[in-house]
């Protein structure tokens, strides 16, 4: 379908030139179009970022949910840590992972109001997934905690972290020394009374 093909030709030069060094003319030349045929399909640049912005939105909370869905919920110290590495995983295997962190932290400004928007919602619904995982892990005691908040937020502390250095660090070991630096703080603090 024309649709997935416009879509899929503009989430790559979106994710390697970002919303500003991206054409609809190189778009339309990558599917085999016209410009002015991507406009049968689209209101113009603006509708078509948004429109992959927001793919790219719920490929990655099917991923975390699929995750979650098929985790432990026995064993928190796997499951977090896996989802840390799920997340290093997808950003550096998935362009539509890569297209939706980059634009998180560099949106394009006219539109950085509607792409706030989406961000908020995305965080909102992965904070309240990792509340009810912590909340199970208090009450069956396999963490420390009084209230399932605290850790989810610091845990996604953590998140932010790895994702920052995704996107501003090259340096694989870095990152893996980060990560493992992260986890064995946060760990020790949820792990231990």
């Amino acid at each position: 379908m024309k649709i997935n093909a416009i879509k899929d030709a503009a989430l790559k030069y979106f994710t390697l030139h970002g919303y500003e060094g991206a054409s609809l003319s190189q778009i339309a030349e990558e599917v085999g179009m016209k410009k002015q045929s991507i406009y049968a399909h689209f209101k113009g640049k603006d509708d078509l970022f948004l429109q992959v912005l927001r793919d790219a939105k719920e490929a990655e909370l099917a991923s975390k949910i699929e995750y979650f869905r098929k985790s432990d919920s026995t064993d928190p110290e796997k499951d977090l840590y896996g989802f840390l590495q799920l997340s290093i995983d997808l950003f550096q295997q998935n362009e539509h992972l890569k297209f939706w962190l980059r634009m998180s932290f560099f949106p394009p400004a006219h539109l950085e109001k509607a792409i706030e928007k989406e961000v908020i919602e995305i965080e909102s619904e992965i904070q309240a997934i990792l509340e009810r995982k912590f909340k199970d892990w208090i009450d069956a005691k396999a963490i420390y905690g009084d209230t399932p908040r605290v850790p989810t937020l610091a845990f996604l502390g953590v998140v932010d972290t790895i994702l920052i250095s995704l996107v501003y660090d090259n340096d694989e070991k870095h990152l893996q020394d980060k990560l493992e630096a992260c986890w064995t703080i946060f760990w020790r603090g949820v792990s231990q009374p």
